[in-house]
């Protein structure tokens, strides 16, 4: 997995003080040389001296102008390796034959300047012109071997050193490019309250950054690892769940301390670990993983590779600061959401409140009208609580109404929702039930009020109080919430009405 980064060049200014040594280098070469020909004996070398007058003049105005203008233009880029490959090329032919070694450095420091100011292909050009100029000099003048290949070592040594800073520059651009990458989904993920989003975010970073053939992050579940984002070989796998103990995973955790295995081909002297494949049925040669760890957050984030010494210290280190932002963002996620639930609930109970349960049943209708599907709601209210209150105190009334709520939970499913409607009364919503299967719901809660226990300060045990339940059928029977509320509602005063303890309608009804 890798994917494309784009290339940004350095700033000039970062240009400049690159290759201000050479600037300098290359001035002071040039002044010695316009002094050897100004003394020369028996005459001065006058254009050689005008020549190295002007070499001076245009490294001047290369370094504060054309350095400069080349990130804007790319006519300047072009302009500067034209007429750097040709100034050096009629400038070595006018050298002394003895003076090779300054042939050489001016054609290494003018190669390694183009490579920095512009590129590789205009560096190539601005050598190839060097040697354009100078070949048909060395023709006539060196006709020993090894005469011809001392000339040629200069253009070999600029080839090579133009290739280190190319590649330099390439390492440079994409270890920036991660880091700004890192930087900029960093600030997403510190600036959102969602954990799907912040697993989403993190997905985008490991994508963009690191080249990884698997990764994932899980979160501790008693003794398991639950991978929230799994990825491995082009694949999800979200959701999987794999033991903690004598894993690599359960190390980490357990140690809290980053974990880096560059080479698993290796053995891993680990006491009690032991290497396991997950996902795909192919075994990663380079590992690394680092702890998860906030309040709310116990986990790991991981990479791996099938390719052994795929990753280094700096893939590390971008590693540890992406899963402490990480941490971070989702320990914020889950306090914010555990905040939200509380706005949802009622304090006492801990089952949904009046406003929250009113917006949810509104959405569970909604859901039911899609999919065509019936959805039933259950009113109950506890017979004769006021009574009962008065009789063996609040604090044990508060104790029954938690376990009325306790009660109902057992009967239903994680998708039903209980909502307190107010006092003693409760709603109880059921998408997909029908009308039979609401009162058999009901009869259930009936019977297990039946058998509940309570008991006083004095722990003595105290008579439960029966319960009254109405039901009615979206859409069958209302085909709106409030008019769903109001047919339940009714129906549970009728069944107070007809003595109590009772469910409206009856097994009958909903046979018929």
């Amino acid at each position: 997995m890798k994917s494309t980064k784009p290339i940004v060049p350095f700033a000039p200014h970062e240009v400049r003080r690159f290759v201000s040594p050479l600037t300098v280098a290359s001035i002071a070469l040039m002044t010695a040389i316009f002094a050897d020909a100004i003394t020369a004996s028996p005459a001065p070398n006058l254009l050689l001296a005008f020549f190295s007058i002007l070499g001076i003049a245009y490294i001047g105005v290369a370094h504060y102008l054309i350095v400069r203008s080349a990130f804007r233009y790319t006519t300047y880029k072009l302009l500067n390796a034209l007429l750097t490959g040709i100034g050096i090329g009629i400038f070595s032919t006018l050298l002394p034959a003895n003076r090779t070694e300054i042939t050489g450095a001016l054609i290494v420091f003018g190669v390694i300047v183009t490579t920095v100011v512009t590129d590789r292909s205009l560096a190539y050009v601005t050598l190839l012109l060097i040697g354009a100029i100078n070949l048909p000099l060395i023709r006539i003048q060196h006709n020993a071997p090894e005469d011809t290949l001392r000339t040629f070592v200069p253009y070999f040594i600029a080839a090579i050193v133009l290739e280190v800073i190319v590649r330099l520059q390439d390492t440079t651009h994409q270890h920036i490019h991660r880091l700004e990458t890192i930087n900029n989904i960093s600030r997403q993920i510190m600036q959102t309250l969602d954990k799907d989003k912040t697993l989403a975010l993190l997905n985008t970073a490991l994508q963009n950054t690191l080249r990884a053939d698997t990764y994932f992050i899980g979160f501790v579940d008693n003794d398991q690892l639950q991978l929230e984002l799994f990825y491995d070989d082009g694949e999800y796998f979200n959701g999987a769940r794999v033991p903690l103990a004598g894993t690599l995973s359960g190390w980490v955790i357990r140690n809290q301390k980053v974990l880096f295995l560059p080479d698993l081909r290796e053995d891993v002297s680990m006491e009690g670990v032991s290497l396991q494949v997950i996902g795909k049925e192919k075994a990663s040669l380079s590992w690394m993983g680092v702890p998860l760890s906030a309040e709310n957050v116990t986990g790991i984030l991981t990479l791996a590779s099938y390719t052994a010494n795929a990753f280094d210290r700096a893939d590390l280190e971008l590693l540890t600061s992406l899963g402490q932002h990480v941490t971070l963002a989702l320990d914020n996620a889950l306090r914010h959401a555990q905040v939200e639930e509380q706005a949802r609930l009622d304090s006492l109970t801990g089952v949904y409140n009046h406003g929250y349960f009113l917006k949810l049943l509104g959405e569970q209708t909604e859901q039911a009208a899609q999919s065509h599907t019936p959805l039933s709601l259950i009113m109950l209210d506890i017979d004769y609580f006021k009574q009962y209150n008065d009789a063996y105190g609040h604090l044990v009334g508060d104790n029954i109404l938690t376990a009325i709520c306790t009660a109902i939970r057992h009967n239903i499913k994680h998708t039903d929702a209980i909502g307190r409607w107010g006092g003693e009364e409760f709603a109880i919503s059921l998408p997909g039930a029908s009308g039979s299967q609401a009162y058999q719901i009901a009869n259930r809660i009936a019977e297990t009020m039946r058998i509940l226990r309570v008991e006083d300060r004095d722990h003595q045990t105290i008579p439960i109080p029966t319960v009254s339940q109405g039901i009615a059928v979206y859409p069958e029977e209302a085909d709106e919430i409030y008019h769903l509320i109001d047919v339940a509602d009714r129906r549970l005063y009728v069944a107070k009405e007809r003595g109590r303890n009772q469910i409206e309608p009856g097994a009958d009804f909903w046979r018929e």
